[in-house]
């Protein structure tokens, strides 16, 4: 991915926002993401809701990424 799709993804999905995603080696990302969706909520929950957007995160314990017989990756 390049900043430039970040950057669709995440105004696909909270279309209000402002959003700047740099990038110098298309795979670690830095964005800053202005909305009125963030009102009321801590900064985690801020981050929960972009991170969302992207769909690129997954989080297992290894108990559990073990017991997933279907997996692909590392």
């Amino acid at each position: 991915m390049n900043p430039e799709q970040v950057s669709a993804l995440i105004r696909q999905a909270m279309p209000d926002a402002e959003v700047l995603v740099q990038s110098d080696d298309d795979t670690h990302f830095a964005a800053r993401v202005i909305s009125d969706a963030f009102a009321g909520k801590r900064s985690i929950a801020r981050h929960q809701m972009v991170y969302a957007t992207l769909g690129a995160l997954e989080t297992h314990t290894r108990a559990e990424w073990a017991a997933n017989p279907g997996r692909t990756g590392n």
